[in-house]
């Protein structure tokens, strides 16, 4: 019989698939490093080396003062009885004494403000010999970096005036070096240009101090309506992450400039609106398979007490709980709303909020626990019996999704990798492996 489809065309397929693959521009691949949950962003003119750890002080107060039983912070966060609250409760009060702040933004754009030059110029160089100490110190969180200016026509020369001056000043007072995991944030960004201006520009500070090509790493903010479709009708999104090159490694959701661009009023700004549902989700689909971090925005109602006076009285104390508890509640469902729609990190802006970030992150892994660990463990057995038997196992991409679940599960501190491993069935290598379709190889091969 001839085959209808002989060797030599088969090859010409081959060729051109293989060459139109080539001509798409690369995204960065997966890293393997743990996202964090969330950014904590701190104007830089307050930033300290010891800022992360003070951060976690302020919160475990919080939590002393108007939560200080599981059962109470159960009722501020509308779960009364909940003993998945109950569960977590210790292991949130472990996190924030032991990691409290898993990333963390010197920000020199909203949380600083317009200044004049020098008063900027001060601070960029006090930030750097900041850094620099907790270095030393060891007291910078996993993840750290800075938010410059936009690169309109106003801002741009600030924005780089202060990059070269946080990082000549960072390098030559650290020795020639800086943080492992440091990112600089871009805002507001909407033209390709932008994006590959901003990474030439942390190219050539790389070179001139005699840093590693790549060692900053870099991060767009997504919080435009041109930043996810453009003039032309084109979705943006990718354009803006493309151009910016290999460092690239986040986009960031800016909620409220986004639903402002969209001419959304003030009072109904917010992260559930289906405004930022749109751009998320548009985000998600531009995104899906780049190994690109997304990161969700923040919630901008603060748990803070309405008498912030040293001796309230009696009523005041109770007026005090039921604000920081509203504020908690948001907080904790506006997380949970971005973890449904697939974005696991997001902003914080205060301490007393590492508290329900860490609560809302822990309960939605803990939820869904057992379900996912009976469905991972079925699907390693389906798999390798079916094997066995000569069948073929189709349904990877769910597989794979079970096994991203319980890796985000980990990075949370919901669950250790031995409980992992003891309920999945899954070892822990192959857990840290994180490839569904290796785990499969290795039973092949049992």
């Amino acid at each position: 019989m001839t085959p209808a489809l002989p060797d030599d065309l088969l090859r010409s397929y081959a060729a051109r698939l293989d060459s139109d693959a080539d001509a798409s521009p690369a995204f960065p691949g997966e890293s393997g490093e743990r996202q964090p949950v969330h950014t904590v962003y701190g104007g830089a003119h307050i930033f300290r080396a010891d800022t992360a750890g003070r951060l976690g002080e302020l919160a475990l107060v919080a939590l002393e003062r108007y939560a200080p039983r599981p059962e109470m912070l159960a009722n501020a966060l509308g779960r009364k009885a909940d003993p998945i609250i109950a569960t977590l409760y210790p292991r949130v009060v472990e996190k924030l004494e032991r990691e409290p702040v898993e990333d963390f933004r010197i920000d020199f754009e909203d949380g600083f403000g317009i200044r004049p030059d020098p008063e900027e110029d001060a601070a960029a160089v006090a930030a750097a010999e900041q850094v620099a100490l907790g270095m030393e110190a060891g007291s910078l969180p996993p993840v750290i970096g800075i938010r410059i200016k936009q690169l309109s026509r106003e801002l741009r020369t600030r924005a780089f005036r202060t990059l070269d001056l946080f990082f000549s000043s960072l390098v030559e007072r650290s020795g020639g070096s800086i943080p492992a995991r440091f990112h600089v944030t871009l805002p507001k960004v909407v033209a390709v240009e932008q994006a590959v201006v901003f990474d030439e520009a942390l190219g050539v500070i790389e070179e001139r101090l005699g840093l590693d090509r790549g060692s900053i790493r870099a991060e767009l903010m997504i919080e435009i309506t041109r930043s996810i479709v453009d003039e032309e009708g084109r979705v943006n999104v990718a354009r803006l992450v493309r151009a910016a090159g290999e460092r690239c490694v986040a986009a960031h959701f800016g909620t409220y400039d986004y639903t402002a661009s969209c001419q959304i009023t003030a009072a109904y700004q917010g992260m559930t609106h289906p405004a930022c549902d749109f751009a998320r989700h548009m985000m998600q689909v531009a995104l899906a398979g780049t190994g690109i971090w997304m990161s969700d925005g923040a919630t901008n109602v603060l748990p803070v007490p309405i008498h912030p006076v040293e001796n309230p009285t009696p009523e005041q104390a109770r007026e005090n709980t039921a604000a920081v508890h509203k504020a908690w509640r948001q907080h904790f469902r506006e997380i949970q709303h971005s973890l449904v729609h697939g974005f696991y990190q997001g902003w914080d802006l205060h301490p007393a909020q590492l508290v329900t970030r860490y609560a809302a992150v822990q309960a939605f892994f803990l939820e869904s626990l057992d379900a996912a660990a009976t469905r991972l463990r079925n699907f390693v057995d389906q798999a390798a019996q079916a094997t066995l038997v000569g069948g073929v196992f189709d349904d990877a991409a769910t597989g794979q999704g079970l096994l991203n679940f319980f890796d985000r599960a980990i990075a949370s501190g919901a669950i250790s990798e031995e409980e992992a491993s003891q309920r999945t069935g899954v070892t822990l290598e192959e857990l840290q492996g994180r490839s569904f379709l290796k785990i499969l190889e290795n039973r092949r091969g049992a």
